[in-house]
């Protein structure tokens, strides 16, 4: 049974063809004896082998077979052929042009449909056995019920074929959708992890560098400094290895985990350690919290974190030899606010605001992002009298 039905929807003009000889067949034995007048006897036959093309080519060419049918019933309706079995073609015609054909062809097949049973009976009504007029009137309704109801049929199935269409392209539409999204999400989780790997080697390096060269410069006259130092840039290192294994450990999601320490996301409580880093290396840095402190969302304490060690770095970098920061924070009860200031020279800071002194400016572009993303808002730029400062606003409703 599968492989008849596997044939019929591959070979569909072959089912049709048989049909139409199977048609052509029974027309033949309805009509021996022969039609009476002569000229029924010339038309039965175009007219035969009209409607069984119909039936052959009904779903090659549903529009031009309809037509061939009105055409055939016309004719008929001349010569005075009465209806047989051959008739049969035009409710599949109907039933076709209603499910496949163009709509003005399905309201054609309908309003044909409406008229034939009526024409038939005025042009064969003198065959017919007298009646009175209602029982013509239920004849001509009894008629055309078959027709109507092939119409009804193949618009039903057309709107039923439009609508599974209709679903399939919502699917396909909701699963493009779905990939552009999972697209966007692969691409913004690769920015955040660039923003991660920037900070951690901006502020790691930079702290490495800072000791490495005040190793070098009192090994001879200080040695315990020196050791103090180098203890320093290991420790460092370590933390700066362990953060990038954590963050290039989420683009290998194929791989099995490594062995080895996960380094936590960063927060609030490990700023206070951050900053007593960022002294070992010389920079004076004024340190306070004002408010209650309190938990907070991970994305806020990862945002207000790393933009606690960009602004520092920043000042390592920017600032000149002499410079001092300040650092607070403040719990609001909406929100987390952020005061990062130094006296270092404006103008290098500047240009870094804008991209000059660290090649691209990536750092204050993705302090920028970080903040966007939890909700907030930042000001950064020159101090009046020298220096820079950052201000950070997170709220904590739209961090959740």
């Amino acid at each position: 049974m599968q492989r008849l039905y596997d044939f019929i929807r591959r070979h569909p003009t072959g089912v049709d063809c048989f049909w139409a000889v199977v048609l052509l067949g029974l027309s033949g034995v309805s009509m021996v004896g022969g039609p009476a007048s002569g000229l029924e006897r010339v038309a039965a036959v175009p007219i035969t082998l009209g409607l069984c093309v119909v039936v052959a080519l009904r779903r090659r060419a549903p529009e031009k077979m309809l037509l061939l049918a009105i055409a055939m019933g016309v004719v008929q309706l001349v010569t005075g052929f009465g209806p047989g079995v051959m008739n049969f073609a035009m409710l599949v015609i109907v039933f076709t042009v209603a499910t496949v054909g163009e709509r003005w062809a399905s309201r054609l097949a309908l309003v044909c449909s409406l008229c034939a049973a009526g024409l038939s009976k005025l042009r064969w009504q003198a065959d017919l056995p007298a009646a009175s007029w209602p029982e013509q009137v239920f004849i001509v309704v009894v008629l055309t019920v078959p027709f109507v109801l092939a119409w009804v049929l193949g618009d039903s199935m057309r709107t039923r074929r439009a609508y599974f269409s209709q679903l399939e392209e919502r699917a396909a539409r909701l699963e493009r959708e779905r990939e552009a999204q999972s697209k966007v999400a692969v691409a913004a989780e690769r920015a955040r992890i660039a923003r991660e790997l920037h900070d951690v080697v901006a502020h790691n390096v930079s702290v490495m560098v800072v000791q490495a060269d005040g190793a070098a410069y009192v090994m001879d006259a200080a040695p315990d400094q020196a050791r103090q130092a180098l203890e320093t840039i290991s420790s460092t290192g370590r933390q700066a290895l362990a953060e990038m294994r954590r963050l290039l450990g989420v683009l290998r999601t194929g791989d099995a985990q490594e062995s080895g320490e996960y380094v936590p996301q960063p927060d609030v409580n490990q700023i206070e350690d951050l900053i007593e880093q960022v002294r070992q290396t010389g920079l004076a840095v004024d340190f306070k919290v004002e408010g209650t402190s309190r938990p907070l969302p991970s994305g806020v304490e990862l945002t207000a974190y790393r933009i606690v060690q960009e602004a520092l770095t920043n000042t390592r970098k920017h600032g000149g030899p002499d410079a001092g920061a300040s650092v607070r924070l403040v719990y609001f009860d909406d929100g987390l606010g952020l005061l990062v200031e130094d006296d270092g020279r404006g103008a290098a800071h500047e240009l870094y605001e804008d991209g000059g002194a660290d090649g691209a400016g990536h750092g204050m572009i993705g302090m920028r992002e970080r903040v966007g993303m939890v909700g907030g808002t930042l000001d950064a730029g020159p101090r009046p009298g020298g220096g820079f400062r950052i201000s950070a606003l997170l709220p904590l409703k739209s961090a959740h």
